[in-house]
């Protein structure tokens, strides 16, 4: 194949041959992971054939209708506090990136992303497992107490839910910043002409103009928090009780975890491939709708 073929196969540019070889590679993954779910297969062993029973056995699976649901309730979680809580942080640092604060604080934020999630979960762990009496303390005027978060299956979720927008929150405070900064002063200089507000400007100017960050930054956080694992893994192993159990931690506990039922792993991670690829459909729909509309 040669450049200017390979050059018409990429939408925004030229698609280097490294590119190419890595979009290969994500294929034949999917490719043997949809076979391999077909079968009976143990890592240990060669795979047998084995029809749709993994499959029909998903239906009758409370193990994976508690991962399932919690995935999607760790997504909810996460996703709409991330994206309010990252646009209102970039809207501040945008209006004061020339002051001091703004400065300190652009580069502190940012500080979090660049930790691995194991590390981060590791450490938070630690924070939260009642050794620390600062914490203990902390918490305690709250009337909560720390050790008990991580160990408890009604709020061990949530405090996975919360780190994870800790975590991430800087990432799309530059997304949004980066959209922010796209905006032409001149439309906010002829709405103050006409008399509007900061709070109209906000609804009629910045978030129209930001739309399609906002689409982007919706669809990373949403197959972000889909595919959680590190965290989740450090800080709680998928409990208590299966309380923290995802997809894909329930996934890795069928494959690597004693049970060595790899063929059923992947029927599990398959549903997952899909709902992704359904949002991202969804999301690749929606960006050319918004560049039509431009």
């Amino acid at each position: 194949m040669n450049k200017k073929k390979i050059a018409n196969l990429a939408p925004y540019g030229y698609i280097t041959p490294i590119t190419v070889i890595l979009i290969g590679f994500v294929i034949v993954s999917v490719i043997i992971s949809i076979v391999l779910s077909f079968t009976r297969y143990n890592i240990m062993t060669p795979p047998t054939f084995y029809g749709l029973k993994n499959y029909e056995r998903l239906v009758t699976d409370t193990k994976f209708m508690k991962a399932l649901f919690n995935t999607l309730k760790l997504m909810v979680m996460i996703v709409p506090l991330q994206m309010i809580l990252s646009l209102i942080v970039s809207v501040f640092l945008v209006s004061h990136r020339h002051m001091l604060i703004g400065k300190i604080a652009n580069s502190v934020i940012f500080i979090p992303v660049l930790c691995s999630n194991a590390a981060t979960g590791v450490i938070w762990r630690e924070l939260l497992n009642g050794k620390i009496p600062a914490v203990e303390t902390f918490f305690g005027l709250f009337g909560i107490k720390a050790s008990m978060l991580l160990g408890n299956a009604k709020t061990a979720l949530a405090v996975v839910a919360a780190v994870a927008i800790w975590k991430m929150l800087g990432y799309y405070v530059v997304i949004y910043s980066s959209g922010l900064l796209g905006i032409s002063e001149s439309f906010y200089e002829a709405a103050k002409v006409d008399g509007a507000g900061t709070v109209t400007r906000f609804f009629r100017i910045t978030l129209p103009m930001l739309k399609p960050t906002i689409i982007l930054a919706v669809f990373l956080s949403i197959t972000s928090s889909l595919q959680c694992f590190d965290l989740i893994y450090t800080m709680t192993g998928g409990g208590p009780n299966n309380a923290s159990t995802t997809l894909v931690i329930y996934a890795y506990s069928l494959c690597f975890a004693g049970s060595s039922s790899a063929g059923y792993a992947m029927a599990v991670s398959n549903i997952l491939f899909v709902v992704i690829l359904v949002i991202a459909m969804l999301q690749r729909g929606m960006m050319k709708r918004e560049a039509s509309e431009v």
